[in-house]
């Protein structure tokens, strides 16, 4: 999901609460704050020295320890006040993809993306899952690309 898909969601439900699952059942404490909002610009070179840029909008949610045990979370309408006021004094590009950075004494931080929502009752609910690390140069590296197949036979270089 990219920002303005994001936005957009958020625009549509504004009387819902706002509620992260960064793992399957497991969510983000109701006492979490929009902590940072960051515009990241990405400049690379990967292993088979291609070069690469891009940028990327990255939200942080953090848990306040003085409110655990709350059980009210933000409303996406606060949520969205949050942004907008970010983007008056630090534009958003709203064609960029988009992360949550997020971690708690239980689940190490990580950048998460959004792989979905849900409308349950009255909650926005914002599926969030981690991505792997990849090699973006396989074929200049003489990296085999695994069989379409769900197997692999031995010698192969895919297991």
């Amino acid at each position: 999901m990219n920002t303005n898909e994001f936005l957009q969601l958020l625009k549509e439900h504004q009387d819902k609460s706002l509620i992260f699952e960064y793992a399957p059942g497991v969510f983000v404490g109701a006492n979490y704050h929009i902590t940072e909002v960051k515009n990241v610009t990405i400049e690379a070179v990967d292993c088979g020295a291609g070069t690469d840029a891009w940028k990327e909008t990255v939200i942080q949610l953090w848990e306040s320890p003085s409110e655990i045990g709350k059980t009210t979370y933000l409303t996406v309408f606060k949520a969205l006040g949050i942004l907008s006021k970010v983007n008056k004094m630090k534009p958003i590009d709203g064609n960029t993809i988009l992360k949550f950075e997020y971690g708690n004494a239980t689940f190490h931080t990580a950048q998460l993306l959004v792989n979905g929502f849900s409308i349950i009752n009255n909650s926005l609910i914002i599926r969030l899952t981690s991505s792997i690390t990849d090699c973006k140069a396989k074929e200049v590296c003489g990296i085999p690309e695994p069989a379409s197949s769900n197997s692999c036979t031995p010698g192969s270089g895919c297991c």
